[in-house]
């Protein structure tokens, strides 16, 4: 299939907000999703975004169902690891159900890998997956990827809610 994988433009942002809906769904928690086109607009799109974002796109004659032809994305951003140095998270990455298997999570994964080693000389790329998601660990096993659960035992903490708040009023005040 004909596909172009670029980077991501405000105006893709609703897009992008419904295919993050679209996964939220996929990984059955859709109660989670608080965040918005707007939100993303705001956090992805100014002077120190938060994050980039890539979108896979396919010509208006390809177009899905319900007649959108952005059918994918990819969305990272930069971290540090004291081990290795600068590393790409990828949050996400997802391609809309009609599309899989035509190369294009593949396209948005290695686009990912490119940019975060020419513009950010990265020597790492890290994800999480969810322990059920046989097809998509699968997918990234298939690529090289090591899952750090089995190989070194780690396990991925959140603070969130009321749990952050709490930890953000033990700081010493200055």
């Amino acid at each position: 299939m004909n596909f172009k994988i670029r980077a991501a433009k405000k105006e893709d942002c609703k897009d992008i907000s419904r295919m993050i809906m679209e996964l939220a769904v996929y990984v059955k928690m859709p109660d989670q999703v608080k965040i918005s086109h707007e939100e993303l607009q705001r956090d992805g799109f100014c002077q120190n975004p938060f994050f980039e974002c890539l979108v896979a796109e396919i010509p208006e004659e390809h177009k899905s169902k319900e007649g959108f032809t952005v059918v994918g994305y990819a969305l990272y951003f930069y971290t540090y690891s004291t081990w290795k140095g600068s590393t790409v998270y990828l949050e996400d990455l997802y391609v809309m159900s009609e599309f899989r298997g035509n190369g294009i999570g593949t396209g948005l994964l290695s686009k990912v890998a490119e940019v975060a080693k020419k513009k950010k000389q990265c020597v790492q790329l890290q994800l999480s997956v969810f322990d059920w998601n046989t097809p998509s660990r699968d997918f990234y096993a298939a690529k090289g990827a090591q899952d750090l659960t089995d190989t070194e035992g780690w396990h991925f903490i959140r603070f969130d809610g009321q749990n952050l708040d709490n930890l953000a009023n033990e700081a010493p005040k200055d």
